[in-house]
């Protein structure tokens, strides 16, 4: 497939601990296979450890980033979102940053909460881990919460679990 992406850029954000491996790893070998830059951003940019072992050094602080320089933002999930991502308000700022100007956000896992509590959501549809904490959150700010792997509603993009994040990653491209 020629790659149609060559000048995009987006931000892949995790948790320093405890991210989901295949929600990081897979969409940015998905991405970077199509031309798309990804750079990686958490809490600070010591290294971060998934759930299943994998080490990343993050290339920026969230605190860091300035989106303008991006097409979109993916957020990973992994328990470490609930902990880390979930009340983070620099990330949440960034989240509404990048949806008042139309770039492509999305999120996986866990992570959907982080754009319901950011307010982008409002309203509209998406999924989330079949987790109850999680769907419980959504719902609380105004998410209408559907259970499939990949949901796209306009500009923002929400995938369910570990299994989804190849269609998440897919949905991702496609929407930027």
């Amino acid at each position: 497939m020629m790659s149609t992406n060559v000048n995009e850029k987006i931000l892949m954000v995790i948790a320093p601990e405890n991210f989901r491996d295949e929600e990081l790893l897979e969409p940015k070998r998905i991405f970077e296979d199509s031309g798309v830059t990804v750079t990686i951003a958490s809490t600070s940019t010591d290294v971060a450890r998934g759930m299943l072992g994998a080490t990343v050094k993050p290339d920026v602080a969230i605190a860091d980033v300035n989106i303008n320089e991006y097409n979109g933002i993916t957020i990973v999930g992994g328990g470490g979102s609930k902990k880390y991502l979930w009340d983070n308000l620099e990330l949440r700022q960034l989240v509404i940053d990048a949806n008042e100007q139309n770039m492509v956000v999305s999120a996986i896992c866990l992570s959907p909460v982080v754009l319901a509590r950011a307010g982008v959501l409002d309203g509209r549809k998406c999924t989330v881990f079949q987790d109850p904490e999680s769907i419980k959150e959504l719902e609380k700010c105004g998410v209408v919460y559907v259970d499939k792997d990949v949901i796209v509603s306009d500009n923002v993009i929400t995938g369910r679990d570990p299994r989804s994040a190849r269609r998440f990653a897919r949905a991702v491209l496609d929407a930027i």
